[in-house]
């Protein structure tokens, strides 16, 4: 890694991402999957190893949060805070031909001005240096809204939902590629009550934010991050005119 990364903090992020996926890919292919447990382990070590190594030296200044351990109370007044998820899907990662599996890197200044999604086993990276376009339109009117969802731990409030809403549950691991479906239109929205942390969402809720899309906690309220307490159980994200109906239905 000796080439030097871009000035920008959006360049930075992608710069990050990119590499962060490249290290694990290798990973993959070195180890194999005899063992998934041991991949998976090994792989959340070196990308966080990596994503802390590369922000300490270029920007040493600002304070990490990051899922494999980095924090520190520090960060709670500083004025950049990078969010890191290492590796977003670590089941996925640990299976063979499965490419739902992501790396997050997002900053935080008051509020989410840059980020990160690379999708490594997809040969993509979403950043909001690049906002990628506004996805199209469903093809056809009056079909079910597809909404992206875990493919082991289906939160309950989609059982629900269905009772209210057409909606049709598109199965999938990661939060980063379930929001990377909605950015890219694959998916008409993620509706997710079942647990998360701010490192799960916040690289991916800034592109989408960066596309022009919705996103919110489920009773429709700003999505918070660099809180002293991580967890940010919900969320919502989708195109803005969907956002209403999917929000009085799931509040109703």
């Amino acid at each position: 890694m000796t080439d030097l990364p871009p000035a920008t903090d959006g360049g930075f992020a992608r710069w990050l991402a990119q590499r962060s996926g490249d290290l694990l890919l290798k990973l993959r292919e070195e180890m194999g999957y005899a063992d998934p447990d041991a991949l998976r382990k090994a792989g959340d070590r070196l990308s966080h190893e990596f994503l802390v190594a590369q922000l300490a030296r270029w920007r040493p200044a600002d304070a990490v949060l990051s899922e494999e351990g980095a924090d520190s109370p520090a960060r709670l007044s500083a004025e950049r805070v990078w969010i890191v998820d290492p590796l977003d899907g670590t089941r996925e990662f640990g299976e063979e031909g499965r490419a739902d599996w992501a790396v997050h890197v997002a900053l935080y200044a008051g509020r989410l001005v840059a980020g990160a999604v690379a999708l490594p086993a997809q040969h993509c990276v979403l950043g909001t240096d690049v906002p990628p376009p506004f996805p199209p339109m469903p093809g056809v009117l009056g079909e079910p809204i597809r909404l992206a969802a875990s493919r082991t731990r289906p939160p309950a409030l989609l059982a629900e939902l269905a009772e209210k809403l057409p909606i049709e549950l598109v199965p999938m691991g990661s939060a980063g590629a379930k929001i990377a479906a909605v950015i890219d239109g694959a998916v008409d929205a993620y509706v997710h009550a079942g647990g998360q942390y701010e490192w799960d969402s916040a690289a991916p809720v800034a592109v989408a934010l960066a596309t022009g899309l919705h996103a919110s906690r489920i009773d429709g309220t700003t999505l918070e991050y660099n809180q002293p307490d991580p967890r940010l159980p919900d969320l919502v994200v989708c195109r803005k005119a969907l956002a209403p109906q999917l929000l009085a239905a799931i509040n109703s």
